[in-house]
């Protein structure tokens, strides 16, 4: 399964050449990253995913510009790795024909009251996998 998400193009988000800052797709990322987080929480009293993480790694393809416009840009990501403390998340920047950039990140949990990383709980691991999704058979996915 994969998370779906809507990011709106913002006029700043351009730089002088006309399209989308390679840096501002880092925030597309983040912002797509950080709703499917919240979504992941159970809520419940559940502690799980209401911690905080850190990014240890990004990895970006960029693959074609994309310029303003008034209509959102689709972004689907997925995990494609868990590990005991860490997590890689897998994205797509796109619309229904166009690919405009594949990135993984790689997450970790962090602890921040005592300053480090922490391990991924059965019941975090248990929900992950559900958007759990090896996309390296797919034609011209990111190796993570």
């Amino acid at each position: 399964m994969r998370h779906l998400y809507s990011c709106p193009l913002r006029w700043s988000d351009m730089d002088a050449f006309g399209h989308v800052n390679n840096a501002v797709f880092v925030r597309y990322l983040e912002e797509a990253r950080i709703d499917f987080m919240r979504r992941l929480a159970p809520g419940d009293g559940s502690p799980s995913f209401t911690g905080g993480s850190v990014v240890a790694r990004h990895e970006i393809d960029y693959l074609r510009q994309l310029v303003h416009r008034h209509s959102p840009v689709s972004i689907e990501l997925w995990v494609t790795k868990i590990s005991a403390a860490s997590m890689t998340i897998a994205y797509e920047v796109k619309d229904e024909d166009t690919t405009y950039l594949r990135a993984s990140t790689v997450v970790v949990p962090f602890d921040f009251e005592r300053e480090r990383p922490r391990r991924i709980t059965a019941e975090e691991k248990a929900i992950l996998k559900e958007f759990l999704d090896d996309a390296s058979h797919q034609e011209g996915a990111v190796a993570v």
